[in-house]
């Protein structure tokens, strides 16, 4: 099968199944005899621009990237912020690292959220189980993200 081909039928399963995992996805084109590789998979899921997103019942699933009009994107700040003030229980600063504990299993959702919004000097979020690790490019710009962050939530 072609490349092109496999995209498509890829496409298909993520908007018409819910998938959670790589695995699931290799599992549902193996019901449809095609065979991939994980590397495979991983590369067609950069390509097709497909992205993990919470469902109404917050678990994460596969969804096709798309544009994010003004409306949604305030939308999407709005569960960020949300989500921010449901998970946070406390901000730390170490240097230029802003640390968020979150209530067990909420750390990676929050920050997946957090990869999308604007906080000053923001290099990359790094999540775990209960803690994400906001990397900033200053002492400075870590103490603004934590300041951000203590303004917005009701600790």
């Amino acid at each position: 099968m072609r490349k092109s081909e496999r995209h498509q039928v890829i496409k298909r399963i993520i908007q018409e199944k819910t998938v959670r995992t790589q695995e699931e996805l290799l599992a549902e084109l193996k019901e449809l005899n095609i065979t991939a590789t994980q590397a495979t998979i991983s590369r067609d899921i950069r390509d097709l621009k497909i992205v993990k997103k919470a469902d109404k019942d917050g678990l994460v699933r596969f969804e096709l990237f798309t544009e994010v009009s003004a409306t949604e994107e305030q939308t999407d700040h709005q569960e960020l912020f949300r989500q921010m003030n449901e998970f946070v229980t406390k901000v730390d600063v170490a240097q230029f690292l802003t640390v968020l504990h979150t209530l067990p299993n909420n750390a990676q959702l929050l920050s997946a959220s957090l990869d999308d919004y604007p906080l000053p000097g923001k290099v990359a979020t790094i999540a775990g189980f209960d803690t994400i690790v906001i990397i900033t490019k200053s002492n400075n710009d870590a103490l603004a993200v934590a300041d951000f962050f203590n303004q917005q939530i009701a600790l």
